[in-house]
């Protein structure tokens, strides 16, 4: 996607808001969320790889504007190992850092993977099984992550955010747009395997 085709994107969420199109948590309707999704991840079939991983963090940025979330990230699991592909946080925050990784059991990834964990959870802190939960370094009020499976059939990993605040507004319509996202991700990381690139590798 070119610089163009990222300006119309980013203008059309910008008329959305001044024209009321978000709810009180600042979500549009899907269809308008679905519209804005594929313009920022439209890349063609010989796209860069520099292109193809602009794209993925377009999504990102997306999703986390779109649910009012403070972090956004794509995660591969691999090896016994969740590693931070890409990261997109509200103000420059560094709370995820981009490219660490850490065991794969102890996150919230595998969890929902293995469907242990609900994806669209609005206040991590009143789940029954808190107490069982892996620990984090910060506050996890919402979370929302659903798996990202590529065209084979594996699971590449997760597309997950989160605030650091509970948000009751959450709704099922907000996991659909996750999911939608997790999709066209899964679709770009393809793209990126057929240009011959392992995008597996996160340093």
């Amino acid at each position: 996607m070119d610089t163009g085709d990222r300006a119309i994107g980013e203008a059309s969420v910008r008329e959305a808001r001044r024209n009321g199109e978000f709810g009180a948590h600042g979500c549009g309707n899907v269809e308008a969320f679905e519209k804005d999704l594929k313009l920022f991840a439209a890349v063609t079939a010989d796209a860069d790889d520099e292109r193809v991983d602009r794209a993925v963090r377009d999504v990102l940025r997306l999703v986390r504007e779109h649910l009012q979330m403070d972090v956004a990230f794509v995660s591969c699991v691999q090896d016994g190992r969740r590693a931070f592909r890409n990261v997109d946080p509200a103000d420059g925050r560094e709370v995820v850092i981009e490219g660490a990784s850490d065991p794969e059991e102890a996150s919230f990834c595998r969890q929902v993977i293995d469907d242990r964990l609900p994806q669209l959870v609005r206040d991590v802190n009143t789940l029954t099984n808190f107490a069982e939960l892996p620990r984090t370094p910060f506050r996890i009020g919402a979370h929302m992550s659903t798996p990202i499976r590529l065209f084979d059939g594996t699971v590449y990993g997760t597309l997950c955010c989160f605030s650091f605040a509970p948000n009751p507004a959450l709704a099922e319509r907000d996991l659909k747009r996750l999911q939608m996202a997790a999709q066209m991700t899964a679709r770009l990381i393809d793209q990126a395997r057929r240009n011959g690139r392992d995008v597996s590798q996160v340093a």
